[in-house]
């Protein structure tokens, strides 16, 4: 795993203000490590910064800094190297102190063994090359999670336009095409196609929601309510539902517009979507109460509710009550993601065939903070 082979490959700094110590130390370990020493914290950090050492020890008891002190500076600006505490007292408070500030692997105490130390720098080494390790395969992991995201976005964005060419065609052939079983594949096909939009907005707005930075603006409500009723309207659901909202505000908010306008539009959606099957038109009633601290919306419809088995499942990914209703399993995920970023809260009762609340909470956050 590591090159315990070639241990002449493992670089070792000691900071002490003794110079016998150096000495000693030097002596006892240079034939098998890179052994570099210094009397002061200057040189140390010209030693770390040049030469790069992969394990760095301390004494603790030094005229003007401690060695507690040394490794919370060094762990700042340089993170990698392990570090180790070299103390001739085992006062339990300094030893705490060492965990919390520098970040320290282990303490030895003095006098030191060879034995000791020898065990001590290759378990560091060891810990040393398995963070480098984990830390290179964060980074390909990152990379890869960014790239695949950038992939998923720009063909559902690509995709998009051809949707649109394909439920166009497919509205002006019901309309000259009067035989009956076209007709209906018509309209399987027009179903399909929209199943599949629906499932591509998912993806954007999911994209858009990862990585958008927060925009806070101040929101008008009635505003909010229109936009969500235009978009939706834009879609599958034209004349499908009707939206009754109410709203009490005792102050101005501030919000992400572009998120809590995603959060509306599939909470509606998803209303939309689960609505009674004798149901001609979805009713959905939103209410709004807003004063200094924060934003209280409920989204109240009178569809099939949601089983109590489910409750706990529904914002997970991909997950779908009924598997023969129209759906990604997104929407409700990107819907708790969304209010995650915001510092909102959402909660949800029901039960079947009495429709679902849906009930959020949102942080007012004044132009202050958002500066």
């Amino acid at each position: 795993m590591t090159p315990r082979n070639a241990p002449k490959n493992i670089k070792v700094l000691y900071l002490d203000d003794e110079k016998n110590n150096l000495r000693s130390f030097k002596a006892a370990f240079r034939r098998d490590y890179q052994v570099f020493t210094a009397g002061n914290t200057e040189d140390a950090f010209s030693i770390i910064k040049a030469h790069k050492p992969h394990v760095i020890f301390s004494d603790q008891r030094m005229p003007v800094t401690t060695g507690v002190e040394f490794f919370n500076a060094v762990r700042q600006v340089f993170p990698d190297p392990v570090r180790i505490l070299i103390t001739g007292f085992t006062d339990v408070n300094d030893i705490i102190d060492a965990i919390n500030k520098g970040h320290v692997y282990r303490y030895i105490t003095k006098p030191w063994s060879e034995a000791e130390i020898k065990v001590a720098i290759e378990n560091a080494f060891d810990l040393y090359h398995t963070r480098l390790q984990l830390k290179e395969k964060v980074a390909d992991l990152e990379k890869t999670n960014n790239e695949l995201n950038r992939f998923v976005y720009s063909v559902s964005h690509d995709l998009r336009s051809p949707i649109a060419s394909v439920l166009g065609l497919v509205k002006v052939s019901k309309l000259e095409v009067k035989d009956q079983v076209a007709q209906e594949l018509f309209e399987k096909v027009d179903d399909s196609v929209h199943k599949l939009d629906m499932l591509v907005n998912n993806i954007i707005d999911y994209y858009k929601n990862s990585k958008a930075g927060e925009d806070i603006s101040k929101i008008d409500f009635n505003h909010l309510v229109e936009d969500v009723k235009n978009h939706l309207h834009s879609g599958e659901t034209e004349n499908a539902f009707r939206l009754n909202s109410k709203v009490d505000q005792k102050a101005s908010f501030y919000g992400d517009y572009f998120r809590l306008r995603v959060v509306l539009s599939h909470l509606v959606a998803n209303a939309i979507k689960f609505k009674k099957p004798d149901q001609e038109m979805a009713v959905i009633e939103l209410s709004f109460s807003i004063d200094e601290e924060k934003a209280s919306i409920t989204v109240q419809d009178h569809g099939i509710g949601i089983l109590q088995d489910h409750i706990e499942q529904i914002f997970k990914m991909f997950f779908r009550g009924k598997e023969d209703l129209a759906g990604s399993g997104l929407g409700l995920y990107i819907v708790k993601e969304a209010l995650a970023k915001m510092g909102g809260k959402i909660d949800v009762e029901s039960s079947p065939n009495k429709g679902a609340e849906f009930s959020i909470e949102l942080p007012n956050l004044s132009p202050a903070e958002d500066e």
